[in-house]
């Protein structure tokens, strides 16, 4: 690529950085009629969907200077949005999560920004809105795949058309193989993917694939099982990606998601010998509630429900 030819494309991204952040409207100061900041937006926005975070934590996921998130943070705890609750597992770790209050200044912020988009969406026809948000889906898995944000070495999307075969095909091949399941697990594999399709409700379910090297290596699903409770479905990571998180980067994606889509507890099913799924289920906090004997796919197995309170 000759020095002309970089020059060109990079003026391209930088006007079309300026361009959707003017369309968009967060150019402002006092986002969406607020008092707080696009920073401080993001803050609140990111807290309100994850009690996972230290402040570290932020930072990095917000790519935020040090000195500046701390002002933030000290401003929120003052003003009472915000309280540091000791991790169970490490003494020296708080985490942050919003209170009542921080819940409270976030709702019309959090509203009004639904408000906006809806009002952005809404200026176009159908054909339009599919175009752009598939425009949208492919920057952002482009730049996720390319980005240094994560160490690993492999990044996840949304599903696309083909990937419920994947699904049910390696489904099939490696409980088979590793487990000796017969075909009737990958019929239940099938009429759950294909379940999935036929009642995809976009803003409460999600089919997350991950990809390494162009190749899917992982999936894992969020259905919704009532109004209140979701279900984690067909956690499955390839041979080749185990043992870099994947499993564990696939179950945090459903958490966070589950809590975004206002879920108040997630529930999977699994069995007792997918010893390796199990202790990623613990790691999260998920807790066993119910095991049952049952006979299925060829053998005599232990069925056992696992639910995390969001």
């Amino acid at each position: 690529m000759t020095e002309d030819i970089l020059e060109e494309r990079i003026a391209i991204v930088r006007s079309f950085n300026r361009f959707f952040t003017r369309r968009i409207g967060v150019l402002r100061e006092g986002l969406l009629h607020s008092p707080y900041s696009l920073t401080e937006a993001r803050i609140l926005f990111e807290l309100a969907h994850s009690d996972e975070y230290t402040a570290s934590d932020l930072g990095r996921e917000l790519g935020l200077d040090a000195g500046y998130l701390s002002r933030a943070l000290a401003k929120f705890e003052q003003q009472g949005f915000i309280e540091k609750v000791r991790s169970e597992h490490d003494g020296r770790q708080y985490f942050l999560h919003l209170t009542k209050e921080g819940k409270k200044a976030f709702a019309p912020l959090n509203q009004r920004s639904r408000d906006e988009v809806a009002e952005m969406l809404g200026d176009f026809n159908e054909e339009e809105q599919q175009r752009l948000l598939k425009a949208m889906q492919t920057i952002e898995n482009i730049l996720d795949k390319k980005s240094l944000k994560y160490s690993e070495p492999f990044y996840l999307r949304t599903h696309e058309p083909g990937d419920m075969g994947w699904v049910t095909h390696r489904h099939g091949v490696l409980y088979s193989q590793e487990y000796g399941w017969d075909e009737h697990f990958e019929a239940l594999v099938a009429q759950i993917t294909a379940d999935f399709i036929n009642n995809y409700k976009p803003e409460r379910e999600r089919c997350f694939i991950a990809e390494m090297s162009g190749e899917i290596v992982g999936s894992v699903f969020v259905v919704q099982n009532n109004e209140t409770v979701a279900k984690l479905r067909l956690l499955l990571v390839e041979p080749k990606a185990r043992g870099m998180g994947l499993g564990k980067r696939l179950v945090g994606e459903c958490i966070r998601f589950a809590k975004r889509a206002g879920y108040g507890r997630l529930i999977l099913w699994t069995n007792s010998i997918l010893t390796d799924a199990r202790n990623i289920y613990k790691s999260y906090g998920f807790t066993l509630v119910a095991e049952e004997a049952h006979h299925s796919f060829g053998h005599d197995l232990i069925g056992e429900t696992w639910e995390l309170t969001l």
